[in-house]
């Protein structure tokens, strides 16, 4: 007769809301809350308090934390998928009309790369969307688009810098030559007047839970 497995520990009334809490901001935003956001949510006294009920979790063995890793928290069941890669957001891109792109790091979101289908040495980053250009390839303002490194193809999504400015538009080839084109009828294409240069190229996209 096998010997019987050890029950899980039963977690407390604040642990359990913690608990969904952690897993109702994976689902809706694709990362995890910051010890900040957990002690902001529960009205805990500081910062300390959220680790150390995350450490409560994580001894009843419900959460993992991983060292050296941004908003270190996976479930158990993530870690049997392919390997969970952290992606830097650099602040945010125009879906409207070109304009300059904020370059500093946000913090990063957390992926399964199998999602994404790129390879695990793939280079990506991520930015947040402002405005409404690309509405009906169905990317909206506030999306998080995810990004690659990499030459573009005709009709790929793009960030882009067309004569000094940045946008997300659809890479457009035609007659050997380039031009960015909006999803919404209201927005012109964009016809580079001196160049045009992709910054990365689309392979995911992140959309936070409306109420």
């Amino acid at each position: 007769m096998e010997p019987l497995k050890p029950m899980a520990e039963k977690l407390t009334k604040r642990q359990q809301e913690l608990l969904d809490f952690l897993k109702l901001s994976q689902n809706q935003n694709g990362l995890m809350p910051s010890t900040r956001e957990i002690q902001a949510y529960f009205g805990f006294a500081s910062q300390t308090a959220a680790m150390s009920h995350l450490r409560a979790l994580e001894r009843k063995g419900v959460i993992v934390r991983l060292a050296g890793k941004a908003r270190a928290v996976v479930f158990p069941e993530d870690l049997e998928r392919e390997e969970i890669i952290d992606i830097p957001i650099y602040g945010s891109i125009a879906a409207g009309m070109a304009e300059s792109v904020e370059e500093e790091k946000e913090g990063c979101v957390s992926i399964d790369i199998a999602s994404l289908g790129i390879p695990r040495n793939a280079r990506t980053f991520a930015l947040k969307v402002r405005g409404e250009s690309m509405i009906d390839a169905h990317i909206c303002d506030g999306d998080t688009v995810i990004l690659e490194f990499r030459e573009p193809r005709h009709m790929d999504v793009v960030a882009a810098l067309i004569d000094g400015e940045t946008t997300l538009k659809r890479f457009i080839m035609e007659k050997g030559r380039p031009h960015l084109r909006a999803e919404n009828e209201d927005f012109p294409d964009l016809m580079p007047a001196r160049e045009l240069v992709v910054q990365g190229v689309m392979v995911g996209l992140l959309r936070r839970g409306r109420i």
